[in-house]
């Protein structure tokens, strides 16, 4: 048996980005992952506006963020997430959309035809009764889903 150089794993990857620590570690996850494999990552942070929250989601403008928290939480994911591009010679983009998490993970993975997603894992009670993130994308999408704690 011979030994075989290449990347077996996925080389473009979605990874869920909300400013929470399993997040954080996530996007770390999914850096080193891509530098490994000559991958990209594509940092998605979806933006609950009530009213959209269940719709299709879909790019956001940058002056559409108005909650001045958010607005620092954007630009803080934005450096971190240019930042480990930078520092580990990965290709890496950071998207904000609007709507549902899970759509946003999904439509993202569909429009660039990503081999994997990753999202942190969820550490809210609600998500007992409603399924977490990941367990919706599983259901819905045909990606692996790595769930990182």
């Amino acid at each position: 048996m011979s030994f075989e150089y290449g990347a077996d794993g996925p080389r473009s990857v979605v990874v869920g980005v909300d400013g929470s620590e399993t997040a954080y570690r996530a996007l770390h996850y999914a850096v080193g992952q891509a530098r490994r494999q000559g991958g990209r990552v594509l940092a998605v942070y979806a933006d609950q506006i009530p009213s959209l929250a269940f719709a299709t989601a879909v790019p956001l403008a940058a002056s559409a963020v108005v909650d001045e928290s958010t607005d620092t939480l954007v630009a803080e994911l934005r450096t971190t997430v240019d930042g480990l591009s930078r520092e580990y010679g990965v290709a890496a983009v950071f998207e904000v959309v609007s709507g549902d998490p899970v759509n946003a993970l999904v439509h993202i993975a569909e429009r660039e035809r990503a081999d994997a997603i990753l999202v942190g894992a969820s550490v809210q009670a609600g998500h007992k009764l409603f399924g977490s993130v990941a367990m919706r994308v599983v259901k819905i999408g045909r990606w692996p889903v790595t769930v990182v704690p």
